[in-house]
């Protein structure tokens, strides 16, 4: 029963986000767009763009995942499905991991797509990609979750989405800075398992903890509105 309560949250989200579209393009076209323009301004030179292309590529999916996470919780609190979900047996926690989930399929798996592009387009080597696509699966659902946790803070706040960047950011830190290592050592022809293994565990904590911190987080912005 609470499985299928989450599993039909999970469809209703999916299907929402094919209808709106633009919440999932917009996100992809900013990556693109800070793709495509960054070595425009830093340089041109084919080494120098290896060189730097996994921080690039991780600071624009990092942007992308943010621009996208405001209205995770927002439509449903603005139009009273957000109390019906907290009225439900199903565990508040559960539905979020559900609603996250279908989110991070709009945004976080075709990031990974586009990945590929973005390293050719950055001249990264074919055997870094898999690399590349694999750190950004562990990844950006990590980011997802960390970020709903900032969504549910701010879901009852008139322009909130401006403060989940400033409130998740500093979680967000060490998963840039181990997922570009990844890449980087892959580029180098180190071993990238290790960093690997732990964008694995920040993202078994966050599985772990954010859906109760974001459930917590709803439940307190439903009972002051």
């Amino acid at each position: 029963m609470m499985l299928q309560a989450a599993f039909q949250v999970f469809k209703r989200d999916l299907r929402l986000g094919w209808r709106q579209s633009g919440e999932w393009l917009n996100p992809l076209i900013f990556f693109l767009m800070v793709i495509t323009l960054v070595p425009l301004a830093i340089s041109p030179d084919p080494a120098r763009l290896r060189e730097l292309a996994g921080g690039i590529i991780w600071i624009a999916a990092l942007l992308a995942v943010l621009l996208a996470m405001d209205g995770l919780f927002r439509s449903d609190f603005d139009d009273g499905t957000l109390e019906q979900l907290l009225l439900t047996p199903a565990p508040l926690p559960l539905l979020v991991l559900a609603k996250v989930l279908a989110h991070w399929l709009q945004t976080g798996v075709a990031l990974a797509l586009l990945a590929p592009l973005a390293g050719v387009l950055l001249n990264l080597p074919s055997s870094v990609l898999v690399v590349l696509v694999l750190s950004l699966l562990l990844g950006t659902l990590t980011l997802s979750l960390i970020s709903a946790i900032g969504a549910a803070l701010t879901v009852g706040l008139r322009r909130g989405g401006v403060l989940v960047p400033l409130i998740t950011l500093p979680m967000h830190i060490p998963v840039l800075i181990f997922a570009t290592a990844s890449v980087q050592a892959s580029l180098s022809g180190l071993p990238v398992t290790g960093y690997l293994a732990l964008l694995g565990a920040f993202l078994i904590l966050a599985l772990c903890l954010a859906p109760l911190a974001a459930a917590a987080a709803l439940r307190l912005a439903v009972s002051g509105t």
